[in-house]
Parts: C-alpha cells; structure tokens; sequence
C-alpha cells in the first residue's frame, strides 16, 4: 500500500495527513502557530513553523502500519507570505504574513503595470509578496535570499537550495505566462537576481528528503519532496476541482471562487486573477467580503441550528426529494463551526422564497463579483422575526454565490462543469439546498476537501480514487428567480454594479 504526506501550513496551525490511493487517511497531526500582530504588521517565526511542522509529520505518520510505502510529500503555504534568508537558509527576518499591509504598492504597479495588466490582475496589493520584499530591500544584507512560507520549509526538507513554485511565486510578480521572474520589472526596483529562486510549476519534484529532515520529521530518507501551492489553491485540488468548467465555492465567513480554464481570463475590473495549474491550465477565482460572519453580527447568541431547521420548515422543499446521495456513503453531519449554522433538516412545506433577502457583507467594501468600497450590507423586504432574518442572510449569499457565476460567464471563463461547494456553510442541509435552487444547477459536496488532502493528491496521488463524494444535491422546485433579478437590480441602483454586468445576470435568470 502506497501513501502520500500532504501538508497544509496555516496561519493558526499546521497540518499533516497520510493518505492512501484510495483516499483513506491512515494519519493526521496537527500543532498550533502563534502570531505577532500589532497594527498593520502580522509576523511569524519561521524556526516555528518547521517545529511544529516537523511535529504534526511525525503524529500522521504514527498511523502508517510500518512496511508501507511514502512514495511522495507536498506543502501548501499561505499565499503572500514572505522573509529574507541567508545562502544556507537560515531566517535573517521574521516572515510577513499573507495580511501583513506595512508596504506601499506603489513603485510595484509603476514598474511592473504591463506585465500585472497581461497577466489579468492588474494591479497588487500591499499585503501581496513584491511590495513586501521591496520593503525589506533596504536593510537586506548582501546574499540575502527570497524565501515564501513553503519555500523555507521545502529547503529543510531537501537540505539544501529549492526552487519555488509558481502559485506562491504569483503575487511575489512571477510571469505566470512565461514561467520565469520578468527580470526587467525587478532591475527597475533594484531587485538582485541572485536574491529570487528558481520557478516551477505545482507538482515539480523538489528534491528528496534529505537525512537531517528524515531524522526530525519521520519520513523516510528519499521521500520525493513535490513542489506545492498557495493554500486556496491546496484547497481547490482537494475539493476535485481539476477539469475545465469545474469550480470549488468555499462558503465560509467569506466567500471564495475557484475554477479551471483552459485560457488566461482576463478581468477589466481587477477582481478575478488567476493562478497556474500544475498541467499548464489556469486556475481563475476571487473573495468575496459576504458569507456566513454575518450570522453571529446580526443574530448574536442565536441557535443556528434551530434556526436553520425552522427556516427549512417555513421555506424548504419536502424531505428527500431533491437530494441524491453517493452510494454505500452517508452524509458526514459535521459539529457546525463558529458562525456557520448546523445540519438543518428540511421541512415538510413546498418550496418557497423567504419574503426578505440581505446582502450579508461581513465589513464594508466588496471584492467580488464587484469592486465597490463604499459597498454596505442592506436588506430588502421586511424580516418579521430571527427566522426569516435568517433566511435573507443565506439567501443573499446564494444570490452573491450566483452572481459570481454570472460575472464569470460574461468574462468568458466556461461555468458548465461540476460546482463542488466546501466550507463550513455546507453543514447547514437548508443553506445547502438553496443554493442549488439558487444556482438552478447540481452541486456537489465532498467527504473531505482540506489543504492538505489537496497536498497528497499533487505528491502523485490519484485524484479520482482519493477524493471522495458526500452527495449531490439537485435543485428543487422553487423558484428564486424573481427575487433575483429584484436584488441584483437593486445592486446596480446603487451604482455598486456595472450595467453590463446586471444586465447579463437578467438575461441567464430563469423567471
């Protein structure tokens, strides 16, 4: 029997999973992370992350019967993490997380503004990597290294230099077209080339683990170390998200999109960028600022659960009617998270709409499918208690869900493949059916679509054997399209949406 290590290296913990070729986890292990905050700055110890990576490795592989083969290991790292090192990758900086805003992105987007607008995103950020390390220029000393999150642990395992790859190289100002560093852009900045590392692609063999790493962590002497990704992009492989015209919608706090193209697509407005799959295709999405964070602002100390359950009752469709499950598989119920409501139980009425909808912004100012940042949440229709408050909350998510697709769909990215939904938003049985009522199409829910399952499936695992179907849920009867189009309206009324981009979500609803 065969196993792969995947590796999801956070912002709060790190996690470790041993994985057959059939999908079955022989073993996890997780440890905690501690962060430095204060104001803008977000920093972490880079020593730490290899300790308790080192930690959790060990904790997984105790469940591997010994004999069995680790024919592969894989990190995922946050995405905009960075630090400088010295030539034997030794930290010289605390790593500057991926929301660590201390940098100015203004010399980036001067020097860099043609190679940004062909590559679809247009312009960075200050949390991205290239303004971070533009900020930490001045006082490198000389030899000083580029290392992101992964890069830092990847060259521990190996022991000695790694490349990096090109998903946490993105917004450190890779060229995701031409595969390499746009050198031109870094001379202008007065970037040394022998600061960056090399580039490959998700999925490259690194190296092998090397017998200091063997010692510390557990893992064989000679495993193949395989080049990871960002963790959004860790958590899209795992979710089975691979094929052209399939997308993963993580429905959490926020909300998160991310699809398969087999193009480059390009956004005028800035709020879909891609990352590089590991076959060459592309990998477009964007984060919304609506999600499931709204439930405990606006309905503190509620039951979720009882209210997901009464809400399915007043509005859901009957029991079992338009749910179609995997075979010889039951649903996992899953304990609800914070701020994500519980296993609803859908009710015995006809379908029906919740006579209220909310656009559940979490803070002000929207990302997508729209940039907006004076956007505020805002209810239309007058809720008459907690429960039908709580139906306008999901079923606004389900319309900024929907609305999403729209948008995609007029920038050309192909939306006709398999909707897998993951996050905590799942765990509610009513929010769930919504949104394929919502969407007017199947979706589909996974057994587990973690980062690091994600990580063992790019080791070399066998993505159609290792990733495992929950259920698909069709969608039912009801008929949500008017109170659609009335919201997305109302979404251009207040000059948050483009024209054009309103008026195509009218024309592909479903009165």
């Amino acid at each position: 029997m065969s196993v792969w290590i995947g590796i999801d290296l956070g912002t709060q913990s790190v996690r470790a999973l041993a994985v057959t070729g059939d999908g079955t986890v022989l073993g996890t292990g997780s440890r905690p992370l501690t962060s430095h905050r204060d104001g803008p700055r977000h920093e972490q110890d880079p020593e730490q992350w290899w300790r308790e990576l080192a930690a959790a490795t060990r904790e997984a592989l105790r469940g591997v019967p010994a004999g069995e083969r680790v024919e592969g290991v894989a990190v995922d790292a946050t995405s905009g993490t960075i630090l400088l090192t010295d030539p034997s990758g030794r930290a010289l900086t605390p790593a500057l997380m991926y929301d660590d805003r201390r940098a100015g992105a203004e010399r980036a987007n001067e020097a860099g503004a043609a190679v940004w607008e062909r590559l679809g995103y247009r312009r960075m950020q200050p949390n991205w990597g290239l303004p971070k390390l533009l900020w930490l220029l001045p006082g490198a000393p000389a030899g000083a290294r580029l290392a992101h999150q992964s890069d830092f642990v990847n060259r521990r395992l190996v022991g000695r230099e790694v490349a990096t790859d090109l998903s946490n190289a993105l917004k450190t100002g890779v060229d995701l077209i031409g595969e390499r560093w746009p050198m031109e852009v870094f001379d202008a900045l007065g970037v040394p080339a022998g600061m960056l590392p090399d580039v490959v692609r998700p999925g490259a063999r690194l190296g092998e683990v090397c017998a200091a790493a063997a010692g510390e962590t557990g893992l064989p002497e000679g495993t193949p170390v395989i080049a990871g990704t960002t963790d959004g992009c860790a958590a899209q492989l795992g979710a089975g998200a691979q094929r052209a015209g399939s997308w993963n919608s993580v429905l959490g706090t926020t909300l998160v999109l991310k699809g398969v193209t087999k193009e480059l697509i390009h956004d005028p407005l800035g709020v879909v960028y891609s990352h590089r799959a590991p076959d060459g295709s592309w990998l477009p999405g964007g984060a919304s600022s609506t999600g499931a964070g709204v439930l405990t602002r606006d309905l503190p100390g509620r039951d979720l659960d009882a209210l997901s359950t009464q809400a399915a009752a007043r509005y859901g469709p009957q029991p079992g009617r338009t749910t179609r499950r995997t075979p010889g598989r039951a649903p996992s119920p899953g304990a609800p998270g914070p701020g994500v409501p519980g296993s609803g139980v859908p009710g015995s009425g006809v379908p029906g709409v919740p006579p209220a909808v909310t656009y559940p912004l979490v803070s002000r100012g929207e990302r997508f499918p729209f940039a907006a940042p004076d956007a505020e949440s805002f209810t239309l229709g007058e809720p008459a208690d907690d429960v039908e408050r709580y139906a306008a909350i999901l079923l606004g998510a389900a319309f900024v869900e929907r609305l999403c697709f729209d948008y995609l769909d007029l920038l050309g990215a192909p939306v006709d493949g398999e909707i897998i939904l993951t996050g905590g938003a799942t765990r509610s049985a009513y929010w769930t059916q919504l949104r394929a009522d919502v969407l007017e199409r199947p979706v589909t829910l996974r057994e587990n679509a973690e980062p690091a399952l994600g990580m063992a499936v790019l080791a070399g695992g066998d993505p159609a054997r290792m990733i495992r179907t929950r259920a698909v849920v069709e969608p039912s009867e009801a008929r949500l399209g008017e109170a659609y189009v009335r919201f997305v309206t109302e979404l251009e009324r207040r000059g948050w949406l483009d024209p054009e981009a309103a008026t195509h979500a009218r024309e592909r609803t479903t009165a």
